[in-house]
């Protein structure tokens, strides 16, 4: 069996920066057994599979190496950049049928726009855990898909060096994001994060589209704005701008094919 494979980094300009994934174009579904075998293989954060429908859309699934996922932003960008640069350059854009329902992405000048569910946190308490596992208590918690836990400087977000172990064994958590305004060095943004998600085989990943899904409608009810600029400050670094628009959040970015190949097997 022969599968086209893009590695593409995504919210990236440049090689070697932003969150590498990996782009496998299907002619139909494999079992999802050689799926999760194939993103194990990978080994990045996460490999994106689409298959064409006969309307000229396409079905999108996330695997990281460990598991499915239900939502996955950086991986639907390079796979949309994979689309419309590569496969079908006179693409304008793509929507993709996913768990999470169809997701659009269209051209917008050298950069791709890519429609994702808002999902907006409540407030929670502090769990004890949260706070032993990061090793510094946030300001405030909050929780939706993923637990988030806001600081008040950028800085402290980046000085971060949390207990992976620890951050894996807490319970019911899919994942910890941590956030703060832009200060420092990074007040040219609204807001920072960074992301965590070891019981999903990832430990820390290095820009995630999908925790700006909750990220987006936070900051943009606390600052009073719904156009905003972020950074995920990981060692890769990358960088988005954001729109909040009714029920769904606007992310923009670029992507860079760094790998074009075959996987055979």
């Amino acid at each position: 069996m022969q599968i086209p494979l893009w590695h593409v980094d995504a919210f990236a300009t440049r090689a070697f920066a932003g969150n590498p994934a990996a782009v496998c174009a299907l002619e139909q579904w494999l079992p999802d057994p050689l799926l999760q075998a194939i993103a194990a293989e990978n080994n990045l954060s996460e490999t994106a599979f689409f298959v064409r429908r006969p309307d000229g859309d396409f079905d999108l699934r996330w695997f990281t190496p460990r598991t499915e996922v239900d939502l996955c932003g950086h991986a639907t960008l390079a796979s949309a950049w994979v689309l419309t640069r590569e496969i079908d350059p006179r693409r304008a854009g793509v929507v993709f049928h996913t768990k999470s329902g169809p997701l659009t992405v269209t051209r917008a000048g050298d950069d791709l726009a890519m429609d994702l569910p808002a999902r907006p946190p409540r407030s929670i308490e502090t769990p004890a855990a949260l706070a032993d596992a990061l090793g510094v208590a946030p300001a405030s918690t909050w929780q939706a898909r993923d637990l988030v836990a806001v600081y008040a400087r950028a800085e402290e977000v980046r000085a971060l060096r949390p207990d992976i172990a620890a951050v894996e064994a807490l319970e019911g958590v899919y994942a910890v994001c941590v956030t703060a305004p832009g200060s420092g060095e990074d007040a040219d943004v609204d807001f920072v994060s960074r992301f965590f998600a070891p019981a999903r085989g990832v430990a820390e990943d290095p820009v995630t589209g999908s925790s700006h899904a909750t990220l987006v409608p936070y900051w943009a009810e606390r600052l009073g704005k719904k156009t905003l600029r972020a950074r995920q400050t990981s060692t890769r670094g990358g960088e988005l701008g954001c729109a909040l628009e009714a029920e769904r959040v606007v992310l923009t970015g670029r992507a860079v094919i760094v790998i074009r190949g075959t996987m055979s097997f």
